[in-house]
């Protein structure tokens, strides 16, 4: 039987998502000015199709995307398909990943969703959240990844660190759980803009709005930035 949700899990579903005061105001200014930044956004991390995308993103976790390009070349050369990887060695993987870190896992993931594509999905991601979210490896953030850089498809917004973080700072969300911060996103922004808003919060996170030492001075939207830190 499944078991019955603590009183601390029923009063997190009770209560009501609250976007911080001003967020609507600040979104359509925030993008405005970020598409200015970047009006041709996109992923730094190289790949072909949407498996290579996928698989990208899975090495990526705890990873440099600079590493990840440096790794996936000699990866995709010698299985450029699930159909070559499913018939691998753990083993043989995590010697051309190790690099990437977590690797163990990353492999064990990597060969798992190449043969689960082959058995199910004719050995290509699936095009519907609900099913890219069966795929070894593939949480909620991968797969809207896959989904817009493989398919054009937005059906949701990946909020990694940057995006966590960059959301926080200007007062778009109050939440801490990135699906909540993706919720709020989502109402927003409109869903034509998810997917490239994305690669431009991922960017100025790099660029401007990093974690330890903000340029606030090189910052478009230091006028109207509440500054907000997530809570710890």
């Amino acid at each position: 039987m499944p078991s019955k949700p603590t009183a601390r899990t029923a009063a997190r579903k009770m209560q009501p998502r609250v976007l911080p005061e001003g967020a609507t105001e600040r979104a359509p200014r925030v993008l405005s000015l970020l598409k200015q930044r970047y009006p041709h956004p996109d992923t730094v991390l190289v790949h072909a199709s949407a498996w290579q995308l996928l698989v990208a993103t899975v090495l990526a976790a705890q990873c440099t995307d600079e590493r990840v390009n440096k790794v996936t070349p000699a990866f995709f050369s010698r299985w450029p398909t699930p159909k070559e990887l499913a018939c691998a060695s753990v083993e043989e993987i995590e010697t051309v990943i190790k690099s990437t870190g977590f690797y163990h896992n990353k492999a064990r993931n990597l060969l798992a969703a190449a043969k689960l594509l082959m058995e199910k999905f004719n050995g290509e991601p699936p095009r519907t959240m609900a099913e890219l979210v069966t795929v070894p490896g593939v949480a909620r953030k991968t797969a809207n990844i896959v989904l817009f850089g493989g398919y054009g498809i937005n059906e949701g917004m990946a909020v990694d660190t940057h995006v966590k973080r960059i959301s926080h700072r200007l007062g778009l969300t109050a939440q801490t759980d990135p699906v909540r911060v993706e919720r709020d996103l989502m109402e927003l922004f409109e869903r034509c803009e998810w997917g490239d808003l994305n690669h431009r919060m991922v960017q100025f996170g790099r660029d401007v709005c990093n974690a330890r030492s903000p340029h606030c001075d090189l910052c478009e939207m230091a006028s109207f930035c509440p500054k907000l830190e997530p809570p710890r």
